[in-house]
């Protein structure tokens, strides 16, 4: 049943369904396939024989292999190397999807809290200046008046000293004069 040129099918590994030939019986386990798979040695048990034998000789290379497959009617065309097919979007799974959202919906919460701590720190400065610009509009007809009265004893004292020393100092000088005229 293994035997050279035999049409078989790969049933486990990554080429698993594809069609492959035998060139090679190795031993009573393993033999060489060729065609739309890797040229390597395999095991028996991975193989699903065909009744089709292929007229190939024992080692033949794999663009003769294939030339076979196709005059036999097992493949349409060889598939040209490098091509490569459309990848899909892998899914994602949803707990993933989650955190990610979860993630997103913090900053946005975050970025909402700084904008509220700015608008009540600007209210603040606003209120902080309103007082102080209504109490200067109050201040000059009341509170000027107690200035005023504030400031007259003080004023009062300091032109009594005034006086009093700039006497002091008109008379000094009379007296030290005086004095020196009497000699």
């Amino acid at each position: 049943m293994i035997e050279i040129g035999r049409v078989c099918f790969k049933m486990a590994g990554r080429e698993a369904g594809k069609p492959a030939v035998i060139i090679e019986v190795i031993d009573k386990n393993y033999a060489l396939i060729d065609g739309l798979v890797r040229r390597k040695k395999c095991n028996i048990a991975h193989l699903m024989p065909v009744g089709l034998i292929l007229k190939i000789k024992k080692g033949a290379s794999t663009q003769e292999v294939q030339k076979a497959m196709i005059d036999s009617k097992i493949i349409l065309e060889v598939p040209k190397k490098g091509e490569k097919k459309p990848k899909k979007e892998k899914p994602v799974k949803q707990h993933i999807m989650r955190e990610k959202e979860a993630k997103e919906e913090k900053k946005k919460e975050k970025q909402k809290a700084k904008e509220k701590k700015k608008e009540k720190k600007a209210e603040k400065k606003k209120e902080a200046k309103a007082p102080k610009i209504e109490a200067k509009k109050e201040e000059p007809k009341e509170k000027i008046k107690e200035k005023k009265k504030e400031a007259k004893p003080a004023e009062k004292k300091k032109e009594a000293k005034k006086k009093t020393s700039s006497a002091k100092k008109k008379e000094e000088p009379k007296e030290k004069k005086a004095p020196a005229k009497k000699k």
